[in-house]
């Protein structure tokens, strides 16, 4: 399987003309009656040998985390850090595996925000209380950031953009609890509301430049969604009490509104992250509509029914249902978003 990574390293080599790599793109769209554009690829393994190699490099990371941790906690970080970034000269530059260069690069982000913190709190605890513990946990996710810019400019993997952000993210909530003297979750669901909404900007922004989806940019776009989308949607439901378990049907039949809501927009920008996102609290809304009817044995299951059926009948019409609601955009929406199934212009006879 190759993704469009893959067909544009071709092409950039001279190993394919750009004419044939659209005629295959063409060929495939045809096939699946789609266009490629519209089914949101990304490349995650390409053989079991990313498998196997991912599962070595955890079992490598895990004993240099074991091994230095034996002697100092924060050497067991650095370990980590060094080896992801060795790791990835070989896997991530060289032989451009996915999910090891994935991992590899997680284990690099997040090694150097471990080691950081280690050293500037050696118990490797903060406490939301602790003024100065946020703000020097804020300094080690900018350290981390950084990281991730200097991983970018190296090996350019898809999700480092998303890491970076996150780790970004991770400074701002971080100084946030550090200024304000009661940080609680009045003031972090708002905040992360926020941020998600920012992110969910980004992304876009990143989607628009790429609209048939054929650059690495799209890649970058679909991790940022894959970031965005949570820190939208538990911030919504848990500010409306779907977390604790005790909504009302009022509040039941508004997530199943929202939902719809962010169904749409999952489907006009061709992302389902969002809704993916916010399955879990839908499952629970329907759980507590079933169950104050009275079909407290089966509400599990006739929530899983309705749901999975609901969900597998978008799958399928998925094109259809975006192509319409597509066509009710202004022209100008139309031509930056990613080319819906009946909009593609038929080639004459």
């Amino acid at each position: 399987m190759y993704s469009e990574t893959d067909l544009q390293s071709a092409v950039a080599a001279g190993a394919i003309t750009p004419e044939a790599a659209d005629a295959l793109r063409s060929h495939i769209s045809a096939l699946r009656n789609a266009p490629l554009a519209d089914e949101e690829q990304f490349r995650l393994i390409t053989s079991f040998n990313d498998i196997f190699v991912s599962i070595a490099a955890i079992l490598f990371l895990v004993g240099c985390a074991w091994a230095g941790g034996s002697f100092a906690p924060w050497l067991g970080a650095a370990l980590v850090t060094i080896s992801a970034w060795g790791m990835a000269e070989f896997f991530t530059a060289r032989r451009r595996m996915a999910l090891p260069s994935i991992l590899l690069l997680m284990a690099f982000v997040g090694g150097s925000f471990a080691t950081t913190l280690l050293i500037l709190i050696p118990q490797g605890y903060v406490d939301g209380s602790n003024r100065t513990g946020m703000a020097l946990a804020a300094l080690s996710a900018a350290i981390s950031a950084g990281s991730a810019w200097l991983h970018w400019r190296r090996f350019h993997v898809p999700i480092t953009i998303a890491a970076g952000v996150g780790a970004i993210t991770g400074v701002g909530l971080s100084l946030l609890a550090a200024a304000l003297p009661v940080f609680d979750s009045h003031i972090l669901y708002p905040a992360l509301l926020i941020a998600g909404l920012l992110i969910f900007g980004f992304a876009m922004y990143w989607d628009l430049s790429d609209r048939d989806r054929k650059t690495r940019r799209a890649d970058v776009a679909f991790w940022l969604h894959l970031l965005a989308a949570p820190m939208i949607v538990h911030p919504i439901f848990a500010m409306l009490g779907i977390t604790r378990g005790d909504a009302s049907p009022a509040v039941a039949a508004l997530v199943l509104a929202i939902y719809l809501a962010l169904g749409a927009v999952a489907l006009v920008i061709d992302r389902r992250a969002l809704m993916v996102s916010a399955l879990a609290y839908v499952l629970a809304a329907m759980g507590t509509l079933f169950r104050e009817f009275g079909a407290v044995s089966l509400n599990v299951a006739i929530t899983a029914l309705l749901i999975g059926s609901a969900l597998l009948l978008l799958s399928a019409f998925w094109h259809n249902v975006r192509a319409y609601l597509v066509a009710l955009l202004p022209e100008g929406m139309q031509s930056r978003l990613p080319p819906a199934a009946n909009l593609i212009p038929q080639p004459a006879s």
